[in-house]
C-alpha cells in the first residue's frame, strides 16, 4: 500500500487516525501510529503548552514511529495566541505532521515549515482545499457531509467531494466523512485519494479513552441516527442523536442565538464529564454517519489489521471483474 500520503508521513497503511477532541491523546494515538497508520495528538486536550510538551514526551516514549498534531485555528482560549510556540515545541519533539483546521492556514505554513513537519490542512470543500494549496501546505484532508464534528456548511457527500478534490488538486489528498473500513479505503484510492481519516471507527475500539456506553451506542446506531447542530451559529457540527442535541436543536429554533446561549449545552466540560460517567444523553457526542457501518469494538491493533484485509479484498474483487 504505497500512496503519496504514506510516503509523505512515511507510514504503512493510509489511514489517519481523526483529532478526535478530548480523546486524541498519547496512549492511543500511539497505538495507530505502532499499527502502521498516523495517530494524532489533539492540542485542545491540554490547557498549556507545558502540559501540551509532557503529552509528546509521552508520545515519544510509546512510539518512534510517524504521528501528527492537530491544532485548531478556530477561536479557542487554549491553543490562541501561543500557536506558534505549540508549532516550535512540535519541531522539537519531531512531530511529523502538523494537521490544521478551522480558517486559512496561510498565515502559519511558514512556521510549519521552518519547524520541520509536513503541514496538512482539513477543509469541508474544494475551493478551500484548492486555497490551501496555494498557500503552499503539503496535503489537505477533504471531508464530507457525512463526517462527524465539522461537515462544513455545503452538504456535499464524500464520493462526489472526494472525487472532485482528486481532479483539482495537485498535492495529496486525505478523504474523510463516511470511511470506516478497508473498502471505503479501497474506494477512496481508487476515486484518487492518497489516504482518509476516520474518527468514528477509531472512537468504537478498546483502547479509546471514554465510557464503553458510548461505544456501544455506536455500534447500536444506524447511519440515521445522528443530528446536525450549531447551523445557526455558522459552525455545523454533526453528533448522535440524543437528549443533549435535540435541546441544542430547541434552543437554536428560538432566536436570536448566539454561542453564549448554546454553551451550557455544548460545553466541552459538560462532554468530558459525560465521556467518564457514560450518560450518553448528557453532551453533544461528534459521530458520523459512518456509525451505520460500525458492528463491534475491536483494539486498535484488531481494527486496523481488518482495514488491510478488507481492502486486499476489495481489490481482489476489482481485478476479478
Amino acid at each position: 500500500m504505497k500512496t503519496r500520503i504514506t510516503d509523505l508521513l512515511g507510514i504503512e497503511i493510509p489511514v489517519i487516525q481523526g483529532g478526535m477532541q478530548h480523546l486524541g491523546v498519547p496512549s492511543f494515538a500511539s497505538l495507530v501510529s505502532e499499527a502502521g497508520g498516523a495517530g494524532t495528538v489533539n492540542r485542545t486536550c491540554y490547557g498549556s503548552n507545558e502540559e501540551f510538551e509532557k503529552a509528546l514526551d509521552e508520545m515519544n516514549a510509546l512510539t518512534s514511529r510517524p504521528y501528527i498534531v492537530n491544532i485548531s485555528l478556530l477561536p479557542d482560549a487554549s491553543v490562541g495566541d501561543d500557536t506558534l510556540e505549540t508549532i516550535r515545541i512540535c519541531g522539537r519533539k519531531g512531530v511529523k505532521a502538523i494537521e490544521t483546521a478551522g480558517t486559512n492556514p496561510a498565515n502559519l505554513v511558514d512556521a510549519i515549515h521552518e519547524a520541520g513537519i509536513v503541514h496538512i490542512h482539513k477543509v469541508p470543500a474544494v475551493r478551500y482545499a484548492l486555497s490551501a494549496q496555494k498557500a503552499g501546505v503539503d496535503a489537505v484532508t477533504v471531508v464530507g457531509y457525512e463526517c462527524g464534528g465539522h461537515p462544513g456548511r455545503y452538504d456535499v457527500g464524500s464520493i462526489v467531494l472526494t472525487r472532485k478534490a482528486a481532479k483539482e488538486l495537485e498535492i495529496p489528498l486525505i478523504a474523510g466523512g463516511g470511511y470506516a473500513d478497508g473498502y471505503g479505503l479501497a474506494a477512496a484510492l481508487c476515486m484518487g485519494a492518497d489516504g482518509v481519516v476516520m474518527g468514528t471507527r477509531f472512537v468504537a475500539t478498546k483502547e479509546c479513552l471514554l465510557h464503553d456506553n458510548f461505544k456501544q451506542l455506536i455500534v447500536n446506531a444506524t447511519e440515521n441516527d445522528t443530528l446536525l447542530c450549531q447551523q445557526s451559529i455558522r459552525n455545523a457540527f454533526r453528533v448522535a442523536d440524543n437528549g443533549c442535541a435535540r435541546e441544542c436543536l430547541e434552543l437554536e429554533a428560538e432566536p436570536p442565538v448566539t454561542i453564549e446561549k448554546l454553551m451550557p449545552v455544548i460545553s466541552g466540560q459538560r462532554q468530558i464529564a459525560a465521556f467518564a460517567s457514560g450518560d450518553t444523553d448528557d453532551c453533544m457526542f461528534p459521530m458520523g454517519m459512518s456509525a451505520g457501518l460500525v458492528e463491534d469494538v475491536p483494539t486498535v491493533g484488531e481494527l486496523m489489521k481488518n482495514i488491510k484485509e478488507e481492502y486486499e479484498q476489495a481489490v481482489a474483487t476489482l481485478t476479478s471483474i
